[in-house]
């Protein structure tokens, strides 16, 4: 990754993964990823803010080589994930006058984590500020985004707030900021999904933390920086809202082919009806774009065949996923089909008990489809279209 301005006396160094193709072992990555780091360069003091995966600690010095950084007296730590935090004990190595700045909890993780001794750190407060000489960096908790001890840093001068992983996304680019609005907000959407979403209410207030600045530019330590704020915050403001849309969503599994039959009748009839339906093969979907679809829809529908009395595996992990995030939908229910016996509905509800949802008649269907199970979902796309007509968060 070429070293780029993103500002007088303010650098992107960090790393660019382009073949990373899955995130905490969990979230695939279509477009890759990066690990921004960024030199600050004041009239006394030079910051850098943040540093990047261990895997890419080569590539950081590389780019600290062709910016001929002799010294970096502070290493503002925002987050303590070793993706950002992992390289902090080589800059260390390397700049030993250096001292680790950021908040006591983060200070206790990366002690944690990463065993940097207690003398290296600072410890700063909510709103502190911190002088380089004619460059001010001033600190901004925003706690749960998504670890506790998560933190903006903004430098005061130069109107850039360094949000961590608040506004991230997964993308490689080799644009430092973004040129492609929809493709932007596409791809924070998806990282808001996987990443975000269960902290929607901290969220919230955080978002009005940040937009008490005069900010110009937002650079987190995924994804492109944004030099128009406000596109990133409205799409956040949208996301973190009660709004939904007139939308279902239908994870499914099909072993023989009567829970997919159950699931093309009721799509079809949800599309006679104008509601918008996304119907995900969960064997073969990418999670991501999943969890991307439920940000904003109304009601989720899972679909599943009884497997030794209870849910297909693979259904138990999607439930278990979605119970993780915490998808605002308003809605839910379940569709399935069996052959003698089953406790899938049972076991739907027990594993996502964070879904705050009105739950709907599930419709459980023995062997395949007939006329009246038929007749049974096409009254349960009515259902749903008169719940979404009446409730006030649909839009």
């Amino acid at each position: 990754m070429a070293v780029r301005k993103v500002k007088k006396d303010v650098y992107a160094v960090g790393a660019i993964d382009w073949d990373r193709t899955l995130f905490d072992e969990i979230i695939p990555l279509p477009d890759g990823t990066s690990y921004n780091s960024y030199v600050i360069f004041g009239s006394e003091k030079t910051a850098l803010i943040d540093t990047v995966d261990p895997e890419k600690e080569e590539e950081l010095f590389e780019n600290l080589k062709e910016l001929n950084v002799k010294r970096i007296d502070y290493i503002v730590s925002n987050h303590a994930e070793q993706d950002h935090s992992g390289a902090i004990p080589k800059v260390l190595e390397a700049f030993p006058m250096a001292k680790v700045v950021t908040n006591q909890k983060c200070k206790g993780f990366e002690k944690d984590l990463l065993l940097i001794d207690d003398e290296k750190f600072i410890t700063i407060k909510d709103g502190d500020t911190l002088s380089l000489g004619n460059k001010t960096l001033k600190f901004v908790f925003t706690p749960w985004v998504h670890w506790p001890e998560t933190m903006s840093t903004y430098l005061v001068e130069d109107k850039i707030m360094f949000t961590g992983d608040f506004f991230g996304s997964h993308i490689a680019s080799s644009d430092l900021f973004v040129k492609n609005e929809a493709k932007a907000v596409e791809d924070a959407k998806r990282y808001y999904a996987e990443i975000m979403m269960p902290f929607r209410m901290p969220i919230r207030s955080n978002l009005k933390k940040i937009e008490e600045y005069d900010i110009d530019f937002i650079a987190p330590t995924h994804g492109q920086v944004y030099d128009k704020p406000k596109l990133i915050l409205n799409a956040y403001k949208e996301w973190v809202s009660e709004n939904v849309k007139n939308k279902v969503v239908i994870p499914y599994v099909s072993m023989h082919g009567s829970t997919r039959k159950i699931v093309d009748h009721l799509t079809s009839a949800l599309m006679q009806r104008d509601v918008e339906v996304r119907p995900y093969n969960v064997i073969t979907a990418d999670i991501g774009e999943v969890a991307m679809s439920l940000v904003d829809a109304a009601t989720i529908v899972v679909a599943s065949p009884t497997v030794l009395v209870g849910l297909h595996p693979v259904a138990a992990y999607v439930l278990s996923f979605i119970n993780a995030i915490r998808p605002k939908v308003k809605f839910g229910t379940f569709i399935g089909s069996y052959g003698w016996a089953g406790q899938a509905v049972n076991q739907a509800k027990a594993l996502t008990p964070n879904l705050k949802v009105e739950m709907l008649e599930p419709v459980l269907i023995k062997g395949y489809p007939k006329a009246e199970d038929f007749k049974s979902l096409d009254n349960l796309s009515e259902e749903i279209l008169k719940k979404h007509e009446n409730c006030e968060y649909v839009k």
